[in-house]
């Protein structure tokens, strides 16, 4: 009888690591953006903190709070989060996407798989649908590696930004911030 319930207590046990959910880690994962101003000058800014996790069925879900936002000028930072993402009304941007559980689940420890995801990306109120390419390395059993094929390209005025972009040029006084940005990513999922 003790084998038995051993038996089943170790089925349920590895059943259950089998069904977790991946989980973004914050630690080992980077979301960053780049800003251009006077028509050439570009630089990189990050996020720096992420959460997330891709459950069982294939669903992923992606939350950065935006009061996260680190350019290296502290006053940047500030008017960044007070009068472009009005962090007090809308603190973080959200992506979600379905993936091919199966995919995953079959690719060998490794291996890469390109895949082409359509994803939803709520940001300062706005929700907007867009394909995001993806490079799906498994690096262990439990733990994969998801980066941004090349840039998404995310233009301002599609998430009601145009107004604060305009507001960060003026108080800056530069000529122009461009209102179109890449964005580019590393995601490391733990089990």
């Amino acid at each position: 009888m003790k084998t038995l319930l051993l038996g089943l207590g170790l089925a349920v046990l590895s059943s259950n690591v089998v069904a977790a959910d991946w989980q973004v880690s914050n630690q080992d994962s980077i979301v960053n953006f780049i800003s251009v101003k006077k028509g050439d000058i570009a630089e990189v800014h990050k996020f720096t903190e992420v959460a997330g996790k891709l459950d069982d069925k294939g669903a992923f879900s992606l939350s950065i709070p935006l009061t996260s936002v680190m350019t290296n000028v502290e006053i940047r930072d500030t008017r960044m989060k007070e009068i472009l993402f009005e962090v007090e009304k809308y603190p973080s941007v959200k992506l979600t996407a379905k993936v091919d559980a199966k995919m995953v689940d079959k690719l060998a420890i490794g291996g890469t798989e390109s895949v082409a995801l359509d994803a939803e990306l709520d940001l300062h109120g706005t929700s907007k649908k867009l394909m995001v390419n993806v490079r799906v390395a498994k690096l262990a059993q439990d733990k994969l590696m998801v980066t941004s094929e090349y840039p998404i390209i995310l233009n301002a005025a599609d998430f009601g930004l145009s107004d604060g972009v305009e507001k960060l040029r003026e108080l800056a006084g530069l000529s122009e911030i461009s209102k179109a940005v890449p964005v580019s990513f590393v995601l490391t999922l733990s089990k």
